[in-house]
């Protein structure tokens, strides 16, 4: 991380299924930091779910109000942010979250985000002909913005536990540096 950068907040992105928001909690209840899911937010806003919001108004209004919700949330301070997976696609949105946030990336192979989500119907680019095959596309395509994060986590080999204590160990690093 740069030391002109002081995060007073932590934002957690990577794929669908790596556990950016049960982490989120856990983190910020460790922290003792505010809490928040993009998703949530924008479901909260619009009184509609993403899956109505991709349906009704198509993927590009969704990554608007993606947008919306980061500027929103960069007033905050001491605070964990849990992003949708698509979220850090937009170099606006990742620029904004590292200029008040520790970003840090869960990865996790396709397989292991299959295992994880297959029986999610609320996952609205999931609704393919071949789900598993959409998922290494997507990856693919959102690896280079992921592999921006100031710290990549892999979560396949830890549990949910060891990645809040990896994330929260990072946080606490990187604030630290900056005395």
């Amino acid at each position: 991380m740069q030391n002109d950068r002081h995060p007073a907040n932590l934002a957690l992105i990577g794929f669908m299924g790596t556990g950016k928001t049960t982490v989120g909690r856990l983190v910020a209840e460790a922290l003792h930091f505010d809490f928040f899911d993009t998703d949530e937010l924008i479901q909260s806003h619009t009184g509609k779910s993403i899956t109505e919001i991709f349906a009704q108004d198509g993927e590009p209004a969704f990554r608007e109000l993606e947008r919306q919700v980061v500027h929103e949330l960069s007033s905050k301070t001491k605070t964990v942010i849990s992003t949708g997976g698509g979220l850090p696609t937009n170099p606006e949105n990742l620029a904004l979250l590292k200029s008040f946030c520790l970003v840090a990336c869960l990865w996790s192979a396709p397989e292991k985000i299959w295992e994880r989500v297959r029986n999610q119907s609320h996952r609205p680019l999931l609704h393919d002909a071949d789900p598993q095959k959409k998922i290494r596309e997507l990856l693919a395509a959102r690896e280079p913005f992921y592999k921006q994060a100031d710290v990549l986590v892999n979560v396949d080999l830890r549990n949910v536990r060891e990645v809040v204590q990896q994330m929260v160990v990072q946080f606490k690093l990187a604030t630290r540096e900056r005395r």
